[in-house]
């Protein structure tokens, strides 16, 4: 058995099972909660926004095939924004989350990156286990409940934070964010 990391795009045919099955899971998870498909989101960003030098794109190979993947872009001058981190569902368990991640963490900063951000849904919390357990900052109450942000975003300096750096934590709109959403909707 031989893992490797293989840095590519997110439309090269080797990403397509994995992308396939991140699609049906945000499906079966959220269906049409935010207001979208999961294909909708999916293809928000195109892959450039996933290639040097302002991002990149991975995937985890056993043998030629892939099980894991993460990619990350531009979010502001210092910041990288993680997305797509996802494990094939036949090869859960076995820490490949967190090797993803972590190569992540170090692609972005060999790219000049000092901080990384993501958000995961709130139904997915093993994705803000993982998050949590790598050494993220949660940028949300951890004992509110979830489903008043919506999105959890994290944060994680890969240097140092500036002297007195405090984190800013969301606060969602009152009933939350589907809601804002859907007042906002009804003027």
């Amino acid at each position: 058995m031989s893992d490797y990391f293989y840095y590519t795009t997110p439309d090269h045919p080797l990403a397509e099972p994995l992308v396939t099955q991140l699609t049906a899971e945000y499906d079966r998870r959220y269906g049409e909660y935010f207001g979208e498909s999961a294909d909708k989101e999916m293809n928000r960003y195109p892959a450039e926004l996933f290639a040097p030098p302002d991002g990149n794109f991975l995937l985890l190979l056993r043998d030629g095939f892939p099980i894991a993947g993460g990619a990350f872009k531009r979010f502001d001058h210092q910041t990288a924004e993680l997305k797509r981190i996802w494990t094939d569902e036949n090869h859960r368990r076995q820490g490949l989350a967190r090797r993803v991640v972590s190569e992540l963490e170090q692609q972005a900063f060999q790219q000049g990156y000092v901080r990384l951000y993501l958000t995961t849904g709130f139904r997915q919390p093993e994705a803000r286990d993982l998050y949590l357990a790598a050494g993220y900052t949660p940028l949300f109450e951890l004992d509110a409940d979830p489903e008043i942000y919506g999105a959890l975003p994290f944060e994680k300096y890969l240097v140092a934070p500036p002297l007195g750096y405090v984190p800013t934590l969301v606060t969602p709109p009152e009933g939350g964010w589907k809601a804002a959403r859907e007042r906002q909707l009804a003027e």
